[in-house]
């Protein structure tokens, strides 16, 4: 067995045009992400998270943001990646948990379509929860959204 962690923080973008997309839900509403792909931080966790517990990096190693290839990248395409690395190395994904930490939206009503979404691509359990920083610092300022995942992986590796 092994446990990998990931964590991902970007700043809200002024654009209006920009969506928000979390766990590869959109929340319509909502001001979007800065980022060079969708800037979807609950995915960009759960990606760090199972490429640390696989030994294989993080997702800047995988998707730099200085490639074009992934300039506006859907982040369940990376994820569904992600997943393929981590199962041709002999793991098997036991499980994810996501924290959001968010001051706005409110992501109760979107917390079972992301789990959906998430286990979708990884084929299995996934949680996600979320808190806020009761007003304090750049995210309780709603200057910025993040999210931790843990991973659990199990397996044989050759």
């Amino acid at each position: 067995m092994r446990i990998g962690h990931g964590f991902d923080l970007h700043r809200v973008s002024d654009d209006p045009e920009r969506q928000l997309v979390l766990g590869g839900v959109t929340i319509a509403g909502a001001p979007g992400l800065i980022g060079h792909s969708d800037a979807d931080v609950v995915t960009h966790a759960l990606c760090d998270a199972l490429l640390g517990a696989a030994g294989l990096g993080d997702i800047g190693v995988h998707f730099p943001d200085t490639d074009p290839t992934w300039a506006g990248a859907d982040s369940l395409a990376l994820l569904a990646h992600v997943v393929s690395l981590v199962h041709a190395e002999g793991w098997t994904i036991a499980n994810g948990d996501i924290t959001v930490i968010a001051e706005a939206p409110k992501l109760a009503p979107h917390r079972l379509a992301m789990q959906e979404r998430l286990r979708a691509v990884t084929r299995a359990p996934i949680s996600v929860k979320a808190t806020t920083m009761e007003r304090l610092g750049p995210i309780g300022e709603g200057l910025a959204l993040a999210a931790e995942a843990v991973a659990l992986l199990e397996g044989d590796p050759s």
